[in-house]
């Protein structure tokens, strides 16, 4: 089983960010495929570039230990699937800035689940942090408000399901090593697609995307997806689950700035300040952590 050092661990987390980040951009370049057929689309392709993955990776036995009566299994897949789905549909109603915004109340719930759920202690410097991304998560959430988008407030509505089964997902992760439940959660992630994409094809027939769209869908479904997440769920066995979703919030600047240079979708000045306040709160929790653990 792969292990990482923390600061191993810490830079494979910010190329998965990357990865994730171009999912807005690329789903404004689509051609005729709309709602569930997108997350259809992503979802099967996700799947299929997993199951290679995982082959290649742990060999064919790897489908004869799946750990299907295992409840930690299911819920991580559950989490994952409710990810999949809710974050590109958020995408079709709204704009990349928003639902980015939105994701990036994750460490907020991170930090109370494990608090409430994991009786975690938190250092100070992660609750100054979690502070300060706040704060610019208000700035630049109200003045996506004041901009009277009609479907906003769905869009957010369905866009904040994804940092809460992401919390879900990452306290349940550590929750099940200190239970002593040595198990691979990276199948997961496929258990996860496969349920997204078996609860939205019946909402996207007839099958409508062009050769044009699934092959950006494809590239989203391998690349912004199954190998991103199975690097973040190895991740995971190091990094503490708030560290985890302060460095998920890179995807916000990422995201943020590709649609901006690659879809025209221009930020306000507010959201270009509260991005800048997000990466000053991760930028101190890491150096800080790590001058605390070199001392």
């Amino acid at each position: 089983m792969l292990t990482l050092k923390h600061g191993h661990a810490v830079a494979l987390m910010v190329l998965v960010t990357a990865m994730w980040s171009i999912a807005g951009v690329v789903s404004r370049h689509l051609e005729q495929a709309r709602g569930f057929e997108i997350t259809f689309w992503r979802s099967a392709f996700t799947v299929l570039g997993l199951i290679v993955i995982l082959t290649a990776w742990q060999g064919w036995r790897v489908w004869t230990r799946l750990p299907w009566r295992n409840g930690y299994f299911w819920l991580s897949g559950l989490c994952w699937s409710i990810m999949f789905t809710a974050f590109m549909m958020a995408l079709t109603l709204t704009a990349v800035a928003n639902v980015l915004i939105t994701l990036a109340c994750g460490p907020l719930l991170t930090a109370l689940g494990a608090w409430l759920f994991t009786s975690q202690r938190l250092p100070l410097r992660t609750w100054l942090a979690i502070g300060v991304a706040g704060a610019g998560i208000a700035m630049m959430f109200v003045s996506q408000l004041q901009l009277g988008d009609p479907n906003f407030l769905l869009g957010v509505g369905i866009a904040l399901c994804v940092p809460l089964a992401g919390a879900t997902q990452w306290n349940l992760t550590h929750q099940s090593q200190r239970s002593g439940v040595s198990i691979d959660l990276v199948p997961s992630v496929l258990l996860g697609a496969l349920i997204s994409s078996l609860m939205t094809l019946p909402m996207a027939w007839p099958l409508q995307a062009s050769t044009h769209d699934i092959s950006l869908l494809a590239l989203l479904g391998i690349v912004q997806l199954a190998i991103p997440c199975t690097l973040s769920v190895i991740c995971a066995r190091v990094l503490k689950a708030p560290e985890i979703s302060l460095l998920a919030l890179l995807e916000v600047i990422f995201g943020i700035a590709l649609a901006w240079w690659g879809a025209n979708e221009e930020p306000q000045l507010s959201v270009l300040i509260g991005g800048s306040m997000v990466i000053a709160a991760l930028f101190g929790n890491e150096w800080f952590g790590w001058r605390q653990r070199n001392v």
